[in-house]
């Protein structure tokens, strides 16, 4: 009885695995130009395609494609060309930087820099008794 639990659990999780790799991602915005092949043909990229992981896709220089998977976001670079979308993903973190800076707060920022000595100084504070002239 606890081989068939294990086995059945062994089984589904293999599946969830496959099926979790299969995943499709819908095109959210396209700039530039942005292609995928079909058999010996590339195809242009527009907002609102559905494209699985196994899509070789074909980025030009300046051109980006923003994917989204359910409430995940992912954004493909420049100068991507014949790579697989499931290893685009895989090499990046979903994660991307942009816009502009709106609030600046530096308030929180605190100086706290006192006396700071340095070596020159330190230096004529040990010859100050002594009689350089007379060397």
């Amino acid at each position: 009885m606890k081989r068939i639990v294990l086995v059945t659990i062994i089984v589904l999780a293999a599946a969830a695995a496959v099926f979790a790799q299969q995943a499709n991602y819908t095109v959210h915005s396209v700039s530039g130009r942005v292609q995928r092949e079909a058999g010996n043909q590339r195809l242009d990229i527009a907002a609102g395609d559905v494209l699985s992981v196994d899509t070789i896709v074909h980025t030009g220089i300046g051109a980006t494609l923003v994917l989204r998977e359910g409430d995940r976001t992912f954004t493909i670079p420049a100068a991507q060309n014949g790579k697989r979308l499931a290893d685009l993903i895989g090499a990046g973190s979903g994660v991307r930087i942009s816009g502009n800076v709106v609030q600046i707060d530096t308030g929180a920022a605190t100086r706290s820099a006192g006396q700071v000595s340095t070596a020159s100084a330190r230096a004529s504070d040990a010859a100050a008794d002594d009689d350089i002239a007379a060397e």
